[in-house]
């Protein structure tokens, strides 16, 4: 948490040295409004996130069972983090840099300026660097979300929707099916799995529906929004 508030004191420096703003330029002042994105848009992250699985239950036939070593310390801790390490790449990539770089270079530039440095930042976070297959996978999927997250920022001048996108996806994964770095959480799968053959089109069809289904509805969403 120390290291937020140490993000959000250097942010306030950035944009009060730029152009003598303040933290308001984020959008982090809760509204009616803004709290109304946040829960729109956390539903149809989690959605999402929770469908990729229920596609592996379905076709692949995978199984998940309920941790036997849960706890609602354990839970509650796997939110935490999940909240901490969103704001601070929020606040990285969404920040107080981008919104320096939308009034020096354009809305249109700064978001692929932010997408692709994101894009580059989960080669180190999700380990496929030296990868040269993964390191392409990960840039595309992660630098695709960047470009909605921060489209979301430049519609409404906030970080409740990128931040509503980003915490709803990753606590589906990595606290409820304890797919992340966090170790287990909630349900774990139940091993060994079953093996199954499934066509090229339902192998991809898993894979590809829940990342790219977010993606669109959340950039359909964010489109339809009144600026």
């Amino acid at each position: 948490m120390v290291g937020i508030l140490i993000q959000l004191a250097l942010s306030w420096l950035l944009v009060w040295f730029f152009d003598r703003s303040n933290l308001s330029v984020l959008g982090l002042v809760p509204t009616k409004v803004r709290l109304q994105h946040f829960v729109i848009f956390f539903l149809i992250a989690t959605s999402f996130s929770a469908s990729g699985f229920g596609l592996k239950m379905w076709i692949g036939q995978q199984r998940w069972q309920l941790n036997p070593a849960w706890s609602l310390d354990l839970i509650a801790d796997g939110v935490w983090f999940n909240i901490k390490s969103v704001l601070y790449e929020e606040l990285i990539f969404r920040g107080a840099l981008f919104y320096i770089l939308i009034k020096k270079l354009g809305a249109t530039k700064a978001i692929w300026i932010s997408s692709t440095a994101f894009g580059m930042y989960h080669w180190f976070s999700q380990g496929s660097l030296g990868n040269p297959m993964g390191m392409l996978i990960t840039f595309l999927v992660t630098g695709a979300m960047g470009l909605v997250l921060a489209y979301g920022y430049t519609k409404t001048q906030s970080l409740y929707i990128p931040i509503a996108i980003h915490f709803g996806w990753n606590v589906v994964q990595q606290v409820v099916f304890s797919n992340g770095p966090i170790g287990k959480r909630l349900l774990i799968e139940v091993l060994p799995q079953s093996e199954v053959t499934v066509s090229y089109f339902s192998f991809f069809f898993m894979q590809l529906f829940p990342i790219v289904g977010v993606l669109v509805v959340c950039a359909f969403v964010i489109r339809c929004l009144k600026s």
